[in-house]
This record gives C-alpha cells, structure tokens and sequence, in this order.
C-alpha cells in the first residue's frame, strides 16, 4: 500500500497557499516544477483561494470529483483530526502530515498524535509523519515537500527521522553528491516506520542502496528480523545518534553499567547485517560505492598513483580497514616495466610519478585492471604541473564502464581537481578526498559481500525447566522482592542446565560448620542476603576456609560487617559453597535488557576488572551457535581463551552454550531486567565451566524507581 506514496495518480494538497512565502505554497510549487503535475493530477485545497499556480482550488477533499491517492496536509495542527477524518470519508489511502505540533510538543501533542492514530486505523490509512518534510520519488518524479528544490535521479533511498537534517541532505544531492532513487522524511513515526520503508524498498528497481539516519527504532526485535532478510537483497547503510548514556536508568548489576543504547544497537546492527555508519560523511562515504560500483568479490586493491606519499597513506589506510594489497602477476610487473619510466613503481601501489599524463595512467589502469590478483582499483591523483587532471578523469570513467571491478578515486586538493572530480561524477566514480574515506568504501563492499554469504540462523532451544523458575520469580515478586542473589539463582541455573557448585545455606555457625564437614574442605562462605548483591563490597565472601573455626570466624565476621554497613538489611544467614576446582578462566556473562531491543547478552573477561577493562562484547537475544562463537573472538583478550604461555584452551564450547542458554532464560522471562553471571570459570577442553556468583534484577524495581 505504500506505492501509494511514490507513484500516486492524484495528490491533493491540503492546506496550498497563495503566499510564496508559506510551506503551503512551497509543497504545491515543487510538485508542479518537479514534473509530477505534467503526468499525475494536482488538486490543491483551501477554503479562502479560487485559483493558485493556475490549478482550480478546491474548498475540501471531499468537493474534490475524482478519486485521491496522496494527501499532503499543510495546515496548523488544531484542525489535522477534522481534515484527516475527511481523508477518511473521501478513500485517500495515503496521507503525509507535515503539520508540526505533535509528539514533539508534549502531553497535549501527544494527545493530539495519539487521535490521528486512531482516525488513520479507523479508515485505513497508511500515515507519514506528522512534523515531517514530506516525500520525493525522483523517478514518478513526485516532490511532495517543501525542500528547497528536486535532488537528481540516482540509486540511493534516504528515509530520515530528522526533517531539518532532510534539507541538508537533499541540498546536498542537488550540488551533484549523490543521486537519490526516493527520499522520506519520517518525522514523529505515527504510521510509517523505518521498517515499512525497508520492506517498500527493498525490491524496488530504482535503489541500489537504502540509507538511514534515525534517532529510535522502538520495534526494535522485528527491526532486527527485517533487516536479516532485507541485506541479503539490497546495503543498508545507517547512521544512529542519540546513542549515549546521559540521563539513562540507574543499574545495579556489572552488565548493567556495561550494556548501553550505543552498545545494544552496534549488536543490534551487526546482526541485522546493517552497515553502520559513524557519521553522516561516512554514511555518504559507503552509499556511493555501494550504489555506483558493482560488488567487491574479494579484499585485494591495487592503488595507482602519481604521489609516493599519498601512495603510502593510502596503503596504510586500506590495511588498517583489513584490506590487502594485491600481488600483481609477474607478466602485470613486467608490462608496466615496459611502459613506465624507469623511476616508477610497477609494483602495487603502482607509481606513475608526478609528470604522469593521462595515457601514462591509462596504461597503468588497464593492465592493472586486467591482472586476476586484483579485485577493486584505488586511483590516487595529486594535481602537479603535469598532470591532465581532466583527461586522466576520462581515462578512469572509461575503465570503469569496461570491467566487473569497483574503482575508486581518490583526487586530493580542491580547486584544481574539481573538474576532474565532476568528470568522475559523469562516470559515476565515487571519489574521495583523502585515502581514509577511500577505504572506508572498501570496507563496507567487503562488509557487505560478507552480509549476503551468511547462512541463515538457526535459533536453537533446549529441554529446561521453566516451571521452576517462573514459581522461584513469582514467589519472589510476591514478597515485593526483586533482587535476587546467588542462591536463590542457584535454582534458575540448575533448571536451564548449567553447572554450580554444591551449596547450603546456613543459619547459623554451627550449622555453617555441620555443611562444610558435608561438602567437604576447603569451602568458601558468602553473606545470603536480598539486599546485598555485591558481597565483596562489604567483605561478604571468603573463600579457602580449611576448618572449622575458620568457617566459626567467617561467619560471624560477616554478618558483623553486613549489620554494620547496611543495617537495614535483610541477613538470611551464610551460604557454604563447595570450592570450585583449582585453575581455569574467570569470565562473565550477562544481560541487560534493552528498552529498543529487548535482551542484550554481554561476554567479557570476568572478575573484579570487569568494570575497569570493559573487555566486553554484545548481541541482542535470539542469536545462534555462530553468532555466540563469534563473540568470544571479539573480545581483546581473546588469546586468553586460546591459552598463552603454557596454559591449555579453555572449553569453549561451554561458553557458548551458556550464552545460549542464558539467551533463552531472559526471552522466556522478560521480567528480568538484568543478570549476572560473575565469574564463569572455563576449565580447560572438555573440563566444561561452573557458575560461581549469580545476581538478578526483575524489571518491577526499575519500573517503580
């Protein structure tokens, strides 16, 4: 139904003014100069007006004698709800409001929003904005906005969440950047959503390449699964802001403090297969080769240059992106040896020297083009005295018509480049001002050729036993608790599979002593309290004790401290713990639950560093057997798990059952808000891993803080 947006046969303009100087004006003109009007009918509407632009006005949609498929509403927000119940009552399938005055503006704006959701629902119509810039297809054409002029025709589809940033992107296109296939401003997000718009565009025939600048996706799971589907098709590039953490909720656990909005959605889109963006120059950066060059089949770029220098940056660059410089066949090397001059490099990056004119940097392209080794072309240019810069242009935008390789330029400086910059634009050759940006380019093709070979997850479930926890929780929650410690965790790791030591909770010292005779010396004793999740910070946990007027001291030290330090505390008793096994790996597996996108898994060394280190990595929940793998080579002490200095590997497969698992706890029971598991010790292969300390948060206690 959203076709209705970008190939209307009829747009009415509700709210078209006689003023040049208002968006009601604005929005009419850009239809009729953009061309739609040429093809498709324009009905302009306003009470007060006979004529403007030279179309019949009309007093109402509803005195309009055919059929509507767009609506553009341009009037003050008071009398939105009356004109889109009108819409309603004509069979307008589609309407943007570009009305401000809405959410933005507070409880009475949301209100006001709130209403055109349900008159929208009420008569089925699909709704873009309020508080937007409008829409553009460039190919019906259809320019339903008040931008300040038409972008040209191109294959990139920009869906933004910013109207003000829509202007600059769109002034940005019509000086020649880029060529825009369609562009949406999404405003407030009444209706239409990013998601919508993907699912809209991702077959159509006119974008190669679907950009994004958004502020919140709060659908964000299903986002999630749409964007898997929709990568495999067509780049996604997007640019996120609003991702720190000033002003969010207070945590209580370590994964807590770790996990953030920015941490959630670099999870969110690495899984989703969409190209993240850190800035909108990147953003363009990665559209252009994206949407102009056809597809990277490999990692391995030969640069051609005039610039020893440059040469070399751009060398470094494309390494430190983790691309590769190709090895150029002996019979490449000896043919430019042939042609070029004696000083110059034939090998890659290829150097033409500083007096190369455009036949010298021809024949370097095109046997370099050729060699089998080589899978995108870099060309470097500076602007000397020698230089042909428009010439050596043509020669590039030439090659790049004749083969299945991506090539990039790269002419740096500005005034004197400029009109072979425009000639690569002819040519659709992205260029870019420095290397950096040139390999950055590179990254995102080889990114993407990575996105379309991923195989389909595969969600797996295991046999657990969820009645056990749901009663542990609901007894919990019915005693207006919602922080949970070790030993009541105990219970919810042993009823989703995974290992803890023997334990018994003592209440007092000489039945302290009574279960440490049972388990066995050495133990280690922890304080039991609801109110204490982090033992250590007020001397809860001893481990080692050897006897039992060691356990006898601990016990009573602890709940010394406990009633000293927090008072108001709620003391169970001490919880004897069976010593886990010498040796192994400390780790931490986590969740926090974020607001967008549900369940945010954390894997990251373990212990007291944890917080200081942030040695961490994240996905959102569900995630497979591989997407868990892969988080244990993210991490920078990933060598650890592989075992240094000796120390055999650890069992890491357990680890990724765990996060699996632990996956699985928190989808079931969205009620809790944050875990911990801290430390996991991981024994070496086949030896599996055992939870030492667990602690819970359920989302009632944040909802009431």
């Amino acid at each position: 139904m959203l076709d209705y947006f970008f190939k209307p046969k009829s747009v009415a303009v509700i709210g078209a003014s006689t003023d040049p100087d208002k968006l009601g004006y604005a929005v009419l003109e850009n239809l009729v100069e953009g061309g739609y009007a040429q093809q498709g009918k324009v009905y302009p509407i306003n009470p007060h007006a006979e004529k403007i632009l030279g179309y019949e006005v009309f007093s109402s949609v509803t005195e309009v004698p055919g059929e509507i498929d767009l609506a553009v509403i341009v009037i003050p927000y008071t009398y939105v709800p009356d004109v889109l119940r009108e819409c309603g009552e004509k069979g307008i399938p589609a309407v943007v409001v570009i009305s401000a005055g809405f959410r933005e503006a507070g409880m009475e704006g949301l209100e006001r929003e709130l209403e055109l959701i349900d008159i929208a629902e009420e008569h089925g119509i699909r709704l873009v904005g309020p508080n937007c810039l409008g829409i553009i297809d460039t190919f019906t054409p259809l320019n339903a906005s008040f931008s300040a002029g038409t972008p040209p025709k191109g294959p990139m589809a920009f869906m933004s969440q910013s109207g003000a940033l829509g202007t600059a992107i769109l002034d940005w296109a019509q000086a020649g950047r880029l060529g825009l296939s369609k562009f949406v401003s999404l405003g407030n997000k009444a209706d239409v959503s990013e998601i919508d718009l993907m699912k809209a565009w991702v077959d159509d025939p006119d974008t190669n390449v679907i950009l994004m600048y958004s502020e919140g996706l709060p659908n964000g799971q299903e986002f999630i699964e749409v964007a898997r589907e929709i990568t495999r098709k067509i780049p996604l590039v997007a640019v996120k802001s609003g991702v720190t953490e000033s002003g969010s909720r207070a945590v209580s656990s370590h994964t807590g403090s770790l996990a953030g909005s920015e941490q959630a959605y670099q999870a969110a889109f690495q899984q989703a297969g969409v190209l993240r963006a850190e800035d909108m120059a990147s953003l363009f950066d990665m559209a252009l080769a994206l949407g102009y060059q056809p597809l990277l089949k490999n990692n391995r770029i030969a640069i051609v240059t005039n610039a020893g220098g440059p040469g070399i940056l751009a060398t470094d660059a494309l390494e430190h992106r983790g691309m590769s410089l190709s090895r150029l066949e002996v019979e490449t090397i000896q043919d430019l040896e042939k042609y070029l001059p004696d000083a110059a490099s034939a090998a890659n990056p290829v150097d033409v020297l500083g007096d190369a004119r455009a036949n010298r940097y021809e024949f370097a392209l095109k046997a370099v083009s050729e060699d089998p080794n080589v899978d995108g072309l870099l060309v470097v240019l500076t602007p000397q005295a020698m230089t042909e810069i428009g010439a050596t242009a043509e020669a590039v935008g030439k090659i790049s018509q004749e083969i299945d390789k991506p090539i990039m330029g790269c002419f740096m400086g500005e005034a004197k480049v400029e009109s072979g910059i425009e000639v690569l634009r002819k040519y659709n050759v992205p260029n870019y001002s420095f290397p950096e940006r040139a390999a950055l380019a590179f990254r995102a093709m080889a990114d993407y050729r990575e996105i379309r070979l991923r195989p389909q997850p595969k969600f797996e479930t295991f046999d657990v036993d969820q009645q056990t926890v749901r009663d542990l929780l609901e007894r919990v929650k019915s005693e207006d608790r919602y922080s949970i410690g070790d030993l009541e965790a105990w219970d919810i790791l042993e009823a989703y599979g995974i290992r803890i030591p023997k334990s018994k909770l003592a209440e007092s010292q000489d039945q302290a002593v009574e279960y440490a005779a049972e388990i066995g010396y050495p133990v280690v004793l922890k304080i039991t309290s609801p109110d204490i999740l982090h033992k250590t910070d007020v001397g809860g946990v001893k481990v080692g004790l050897e006897s039992p007027e060691e356990v006898r001291d601990a016990f009573e030290l602890m709940l010394y401290r406990a009633e000293r330090y927090l008072p108001e505390a709620e003391v169970w008793g001490c919880q004897v713990q069976e010593m886990a096994p010498p040796g192994g790996l400390e780790v931490l597996i986590g969740m926090n639950r974020d607001p967008q996108f549900g369940p945010l898994i954390t894997f990251g060394l373990g212990g007291i560093y944890v917080e200081a280190l942030k040695d961490v990595t994240f996905r959102v929940a569900p995630f497979s057997r591989k997407e868990a793998q892969a988080m244990l080579e993210e991490i920078r002490a990933s060598s650890l798990l592989e075992g240094v200095r000796g120390e055999p590997p650890v069992d890491k497969d357990s680890i990724v059952e765990i996060l699996m698992r632990i996956g699985q706890l928190v989808q079931q029971f969205p009620e809790i808000a944050e875990l911990d598991i801290n430390p996991l010790i991981v024994y070496p292969e086949g030896q599996g891993a055992i939870a030492i300390d667990m602690r819970l948060v359920l989302s009632s206690e944040k909802e009431g803080e």
